[in-house]
């Protein structure tokens, strides 16, 4: 597995290197950022620069092929003024599932009240929806469900954030703290994400009436 510490000082010092005081923010998602990294987990890494540019993309680019693990490396890159003018709903799931490694996006807190919260639940609850009526109809792939079923997981977070005032990033914890129409949906995903065999139908109408449910509150 990688050694994430290692592998962070080594991109802290190129990245420093190559746009020097324009960082303003760098953090970790995903696997790593929970502390649940395996060895085929992605480096899901965010970093934020006061101003972005295209030149900048290429740059960032060219840094990130000379790095190890590059096939690994994944995440988020923008400006500053463009993450603080994101559409709130999607700022949930990004600043509380983001660890900080330098600087801080509390700058973002103030954009993130309860309409954004209700707003982030809706837009999942209705793209979840039509994903799951599309897979069931035309596509009927077992990988588009489980994705499908990993967007509802953060449906959920939201979910229970909005019940409880807490967010909580591990799924066993999550599991516990969900109410019974929630806990389904989170074990059918947790089936999945451990490589279970779930039938496709079963979980599909599960999926189905929950997205259904959400989207009508």
């Amino acid at each position: 597995m990688v050694d994430i510490n290692a592998w962070l000082e080594e991109f802290l010092q190129k990245l420093n290197e190559v746009f020097k005081c324009r960082v303003w923010f760098v953090g970790l998602q995903g696997s790593y950022g929970r502390g649940e990294a395996t060895e085929t987990s992605d480096i899901d890494v965010v970093v934020i620069l006061n101003e972005f540019t295209v030149a900048d993309i290429q740059a960032y680019n060219q840094l990130l092929d000379t790095l190890p693990h590059r096939e690994l490396i994944c995440g988020f890159v923008s400006g500053k003024d463009e993450i603080l003018d994101w559409e709130p709903a999607d700022l949930f799931q990004f600043y509380h599932d983001t660890t900080p490694i330098k600087g801080s996006l509390d700058e973002l807190l103030p954009k993130i009240d309860g309409v954004a919260i209700d707003r982030a639940i809706k837009i999942g609850a209705c793209n979840i929806y039509h994903g799951c009526v599309h897979n069931m109809l035309h596509t009927k792939n077992e990988d588009i469900l489980k994705g499908l079923y990993k967007a509802a997981s953060f449906v959920v977070q939201a979910i229970v954030f909005k019940q409880t005032g807490n967010y909580i990033k591990h799924q066993n914890q999550l599991l516990q703290e969900s109410l019974p129409e929630e806990r389904i949906v989170l074990e059918t995903f947790l089936r999945y994400k451990n490589g279970e065999t779930v039938d496709f139908a079963t979980a599909s109408a599960i999926l189905f009436e929950w997205s259904k449910t959400w989207i009508s509150k």
